[in-house]
Parts: C-alpha cells; structure tokens; sequence
C-alpha cells in the first residue's frame, strides 16, 4: 500500500514544488502555463507517486488525463495567449483572450442553464439540474472543487472562475423543499465537481435532510466522484476516512440505495492495493459503486483496457455502467472521437467480458434531448446507418425508441447526424430543424 497519507494537491502555481517536475522539459512548462489560464489545472502527489509512468511521458495515459497537453487548444489561440504571456501583457488583455477561447468552447452544453434549472416559488433554485422526470442533480458549494482535475472535464466551467455559469447550492434546504413538491423524483445525485472533497460532517449536513419521512418517494441517492481513483485514501486513511463510511452506513440503514457513481477513465487507476481497499471498504458499508467514463483519445481508446477496467471492477464488487461519448464541450477536438469509432472500441471491449460485466452501456451521448445510444452500426434497405435509441429522455415516450441517422464517418455528436431513409428530420425534432419540441424545453417548474 502506498505510503501517501497526507493530500498534498498541486496547482499552476506550486506544480514547479512537486518533484517530478525536474522531468518536464521548458516547452512542456510552458504549456502547463498556458492551458492552466484557460481550463483548470490540479493535480496531487498519489497521482503523481503511484499512478503515472515517468518513462512514457508525455504519451502515458494518466499523464494526458491530468496534465495539459499544446494541442487541446487551436493553434492560433495558443500562440496568442503564449505570445501574451511571454510579453507580460496587462491583464485585461490576458483576460480578453481567455474569456474569447473559453466562450468559443462551448461552457455548458445540453441546455444545463437554459433548460434544466427548476423553478420554485417563480424563482430558479439554485444548484440544481432538472432535466429527466426522476432525477434532480444537486450541487453543493462545499464540493465545487475534486482531489485533482481531468483535461477533458466537461464540467470546467465550475472551475475557473466562471461565476455567471457556476452551479452551487450552500444548504440543501431549497432542494427539500423542491422534492417534497415533486414526488415523481426518486432519484438525487450529488455532484459537482466531486463532493467527497468535503470532510464527513459537511457532506453529512447535505445527506442527512434527505432521509426525512416527508422524502420517502427518494428511493436513491447518488454521489458522483473520481476520489476512487484520485485519492482512495478518502475512504482508507483520511482522518475522517471512517466517518465517511459511517455516514454510508446510516443512508443504507434509512432505506435508501447509496450509489456511488465512481469515474473510472483508465484500468491504471483501479490496480493500486489502496484503491482496491478502498472500493472493499465502500461496498462493505451496503453502497453500491457503479463505473462510468467517457471514451477519450489518446487516454482510453484501447478495448483491452476496458474489459481489463470493467472485470476488475466486477471482481471487487463494482458494477459497470457507462461508456460515455465525450461530450461537445472544452477541448473536445483533442479528446473527442467519431461515432463510429467508438462503437467499434466498444463493441470490442463488450465482446470479450463476461455476462456479469455486460452491465454496461455506451457508447452513450449525453445530449440535449437525452442519453442517445448507439446500438449499432447495420445497413437496411442498403443504407449504411447508425442505430441508437434514448436511454434517457427529456421526454419519457423517447425512452428506447429505436431510431436510425445517416452513417457518417466524420460524425462525432448526435448534433453531426442526419436522419436516414430520406426523412427530414429526427422524430424528436421539429421539422424545420431550427427549435426542439416544446416537451424539450420545458422548465420544471411549481
């Protein structure tokens, strides 16, 4: 086990601290200085130790998922910055190129501001998402931050400072009073950036007004998290570790499931003996864990480590559960991949696990409309065509409706695809393409 007990996290600022920074070289400096004005950088010393290969950098894995790397901006965006960087230009001229690059990178897609925030008492509650029938997304301020940062993360907006889009609740008194209006949520995931940041009791304080009699239609509470894989010693060796899963322990004995939604991007991460134990410890306290990621080039694009990933996690108790597109936000054309690529690396990767690892689902875009699935790649009446259907729908009567897009190589969003067999538009459009259904923008509201 390694000997790490003490979280010590790394930002642009102190990164030149950590020892391994001696192995970048001036041009890999220099881009960390770079990108970290623009998307959020952090990283801490479990990762640094334990997780990456000194040997293979800049290509290993891990190295790509926590460090920033030249190409996730546009060429002409990096130089501008680099160049006003290196010139000591004033800050609001800094500002004014960072702020151009961020707007141009798409801050909250799928309609997260303009059609998925509630409504209670006429008033946007906020730190909440409302976008299906059964789910409430809840984002406490004292989790606004995680153990580290991925260069993907499509929530980034969260990060850097951005406070017109930032999503936070400080109590969770507004979300009770929400749910007691809306029993037909059965489901809250709390979210964030990664609420296990917070110690035992502020997460307690969150957790607790959710298992009142008055919320017994809350079947489900689920916390998403990449302190699995980042610091598991959130669950071993923190000060508080046990306090945490106590708390677990008092969810699970109200009578209600405790998912833990754990972000898994590659198998490297679930191989160290602390974060085993860690898993171990979780599922001993009657939580489930569930493992979900997005499929992201040049960090998780080979099938062998996700069936690798998946059994793991099956043969320690985890439950596979999404293969996730990247989504249409940040520097997704550094990450993103095309659809059909991605079938193809999960096609490969299912096709090799066992039943019990079967579990999972993908490859799934999560889009404005909903979580689209693409089911396969097939021809009909000679046709080369995606299939997919909604896992997940802004409207529930989309849900697991088979629907059929153009095949498009080049494709890597639902927004890129063309409906096939010479319709005009998908049935969950209007058919001059230019709005969605009024179902889909609705607000939920009281």
């Amino acid at each position: 086990m390694t000997a790490v007990t003490k979280f010590i996290p790394y930002t642009q600022r102190t990164i030149s601290k950590a020892p391994q920074w001696e192995k970048f070289t001036p041009e890999m400096k220099h881009t960390v200085e770079v990108l970290s004005q623009v998307l959020p950088f952090r990283v801490n010393q479990y990762i640094l130790d334990e997780l990456i290969d000194w040997d293979n950098i800049p290509d290993d894995s891990i190295f790509r998922l926590t460090f920033p790397h030249r190409e996730m901006l546009r060429e002409n965006e990096f130089s501008q910055l680099s160049d006003a960087l290196r010139q000591n230009k004033d800050e609001a001229t800094l500002q004014s190129i960072i702020n151009n690059i961020r707007h141009r990178m798409n801050p909250h897609p799928a309609g997260q501001l303009t059609h998925n925030v509630p409504m209670l008492n006429g008033e946007a509650v906020q730190g909440l998402q409302h976008k299906y029938k059964e789910t409430v997304l809840f984002f406490p301020s004292a989790g606004q931050t995680c153990h580290a940062y991925c260069t993907f993360c499509f929530r980034w907006p969260q990060f850097v400072g951005m406070d017109e889009l930032k999503f936070e609740a400080r109590t969770s008194a507004l979300l009770v009073e929400y749910l007691k209006r809306h029993t037909e949520v059965s489901d809250v995931l709390i979210t964030g950036g990664d609420p296990m940041i917070m110690n035992a009791r502020a997460l307690g304080d969150y957790i607790r007004p959710l298992l009142i009699p008055e919320l017994s239609h809350i079947k489900n509470i689920r916390i998403g998290t990449k302190s699995v894989a980042y610091w598991p010693q959130r669950y071993v060796t923190d000060k508080d570790a046990d306090d945490v899963l106590r708390l677990f322990e008092e969810v699970v004995a109200a009578g209600k499931n405790l998912a833990l939604m754990a972000h898994y991007n590659h198998p490297q991460e679930i191989q160290p003996e602390i974060a085993q134990t860690a898993l171990k410890r979780i599922i001993a306290t009657g939580a489930t864990v569930r493992m979900q990621s997005p499929l992201i080039r040049h960090i998780n694009e080979d099938p062998k480590g996700w069936a690798t990933l998946w059994t793991t996690g099956v043969r320690l108790g985890a439950i596979p559960y999404y293969m996730f597109v990247e989504r249409d936000t940040g520097p997704n054309e550094y990450f993103g991949l095309p659809l059909f690529k991605a079938w193809e690396i999960f096609q490969q990767a299912y096709q090799s696990v066992s039943g019990l690892a079967r579990t999972v689902r993908g490859p799934s875009m999560s889009a404005f409309p909903g979580k689209v699935m693409i089911d396969g790649i097939t021809e009909i009446r000679g046709e080369k065509v995606f299939a997919l259907q909604f896992l997940q729908a802004r409207n529930p009567d989309w849900v697991r409706r088979p629907f059929f897009a153009k095949y498009d190589p080049q494709a890597s969003w639902l927004d890129h695809l063309r409906p096939a067999f010479g319709e005009s538009h998908f049935f969950f459009e209007n058919k001059d393409k230019t709005t969605p259904f009024d179902e889909m923008a609705r607000i939920v509201t009281v």
